[in-house]
C-alpha cells in the first residue's frame, strides 16, 4: 500500500510543490488548508482536501485522525504550533517542519528581522547549519520561528527534519518577490534603479528544490536540521536580468551606490550584505537540487501575473514597492 502523508499548508505555495513532488513517487496525500482557493484543479483532483484552521484547539489532531507515515508542516510559525505537533507526533512515522533562515544571526548578534535598529548582519559566506541563531522568543517573525525548532527539537517523539529556506519563490504564492521586477516591465518601466549596485544577493530558494529536500529527507534515517537554497545566489541585476531575458525585455537597470534614496531602487532582496547558504548538508544527505534559479522563476512569474489579472492581493509590503512617481524624481534629478 501506498504510504500516506498528510500536508499542513497544502494550498500554499510549499504545499503544492511537496504535493507535486510525493505525487510523484507514489504517495497518497491529504493536504489540510483553511481555503483551497488558491489550489490549482488539476492538484486537487489528485488529492483529499480537509478543512483546517489550526488556530482552532484540537483541530490538527482532528484532521489527522488516522495518522499518517508522514506529516509535512508548511505553515509552522511558533511554539503554540509545536505544541500542535508535538501532541500528534506519536501518531505520525516522520514530521517535517518547515522554519527560515531568517532564524540565524551573526557574531555580534546582529539578526535580518532587527537590522534597521541594530545594522544589516555580517554572515559568514556560505551560512551553514552551526551558524548562531537567535533566541527564542515572541518578538519577531525570527524569534517565533527559532521557539518553534526549539520546541520540537526537545519534544519529538518521531524521526523530525527542520528545513530552513531563505528567499523563497514558486508558483501559488501571494509573497511573490519576482513581481517587484514583472510588474515594472508589464508597466513599460524602461528605467530600473537598484540600491546597493545591484549586488545583493539574498540566497533564493526555490519549491521544487525545498520539496526535492522534502522528498529527501523522508527517505533517510534519523533527524535533521538543513539549509535549503538554490544552487548558486543570484544578485538582484541577475535576477533583473533572468526576468526582463523571461519577458523579452530589455530594460536598463540603473545602479545606486549604496542604500535606496526615499525607497527608491530598494527590492525585496536588497541589502549591504550577502546572504548565502550552504547547502553541503543537505547535499551529504543525498540531496541534489532539480532546477537552477532561471529554470525555476518562470513559474513564479507567470503565477503572479495569473493572481494579479485575477484581483488576488499580494502581501501589503509587497504592493508597496511601486512608488513610479518617486522613481521618475530620481532620475529626474540624477540627469
Amino acid at each position: 500500500m501506498a504510504k500516506a502523508a498528510f500536508i499542513v499548508g497544502g494550498s500554499g505555495q510549499i504545499g503544492q510543490a511537496a504535493a507535486r513532488r510525493l505525487l510523484a513517487d507514489g504517495w497518497r496525500l491529504r493536504l489540510g488548508q483553511r481555503t483551497g482557493a488558491l489550489l490549482p484543479a488539476e492538484l486537487r483532483a489528485e488529492v483529499e482536501t480537509v478543512s483546517l484552521d489550526r488556530d482552532q484547539p484540537g483541530a490538527l489532531a482532528s484532521a489527522l485522525a488516522g495518522g499518517a507515515d508522514a506529516l509535512i508542516d508548511c505553515v509552522a510559525f511558533d511554539e503554540r504550533h509545536a505544541a500542535q505537533l508535538l501532541e500528534v507526533s506519536d501518531d505520525v512515522g516522520r514530521l517535517v517542519v518547515i522554519s527560515s533562515g531568517s532564524v540565524y544571526r551573526d557574531a555580534e548578534g546582529r539578526t535580518l528581522d532587527e537590522a534597521r535598529e541594530t545594522g544589516f548582519p555580517r554572515f559568514p559566506e556560505p551560512i551553514t547549519e552551526d551558524q548562531p541563531t537567535v533566541a527564542p522568543g515572541p518578538a519577531t517573525y525570527s524569534t517565533r520561528k527559532a521557539a518553534l525548532e526549539r520546541a520540537l527539537l526537545e519534544g519529538a517523539r518521531t524521526p523530525l527534519a527542520i528545513l530552513r529556506p531563505f528567499a523563497i519563490h514558486g508558483p501559488g504564492a501571494t509573497h511573490v518577490r519576482e513581481w517587484w521586477f514583472v510588474r515594472r516591465i508589464r508597466d513599460g518601466r524602461r528605467r530600473i534603479p537598484l540600491a546597493y549596485g545591484g549586488e545583493s544577493r539574498f540566497h533564493t530558494t526555490a519549491t521544487v528544490n525545498l520539496a526535492e529536500l522534502i522528498a529527501t529527507v523522508l527517505a533517510a534515517p534519523g533527524a535533521h536540521l538543513l539549509n535549503i537554497a538554490d544552487p548558486v545566489a543570484p544578485s538582484v541585476a541577475e535576477i533583473g536580468r533572468t526576468i526582463s531575458e523571461l519577458y523579452g525585455a530589455d530594460p536598463e537597470l540603473v545602479p545606486i551606490a549604496g542604500p535606496a534614496p526615499n525607497g527608491v531602487g530598494g527590492t525585496p532582496w536588497s541589502g549591504p550584505l550577502p546572504i548565502v547558504a550552504s547547502n553541503a548538508a543537505a547535499e551529504a544527505l543525498g540531496y541534489r537540487p532539480v532546477a537552477s534559479y532561471a529554470e525555476a522563476v518562470p513559474a513564479a512569474c507567470r503565477s503572479a501575473e495569473a493572481f494579479a489579472d485575477a484581483g488576488v492581493r499580494f502581501l501589503p509590503y509587497i504592493e508597496a514597492m511601486f512608488d513610479y512617481a518617486a522613481e521618475d524624481r530620481y532620475f529626474e534629478g540624477r540627469a
